[in-house]
């Protein structure tokens, strides 16, 4: 027999709305994603061919100095 004396008592939406369980992982779930999309407007502009002109360019001439 299921003794219903030991169930909690239900809660109230505010108190709902006041627990911050998992709002960490949520938090951290959405940096990650932000950084990945970050990540992929840099893939994309590192593909265009006037970047990576740009970028040889560069490290040609820091090499051609030393």
């Amino acid at each position: 027999m299921i003794d219903v004396t030991s169930d909690p008592a239900p809660r109230g939406v505010a108190e709902l709305l006041a627990d911050d369980t998992g709002a960490s992982t949520a938090e951290y779930a959405i940096v990650t994603m932000a950084a990945v999309a970050f990540a992929g407007v840099l893939v994309v502009i590192m593909r265009s061919g006037e970047v990576r002109e740009i970028l040889t360019d560069l490290v040609r001439r820091a090499l051609s100095v030393a």
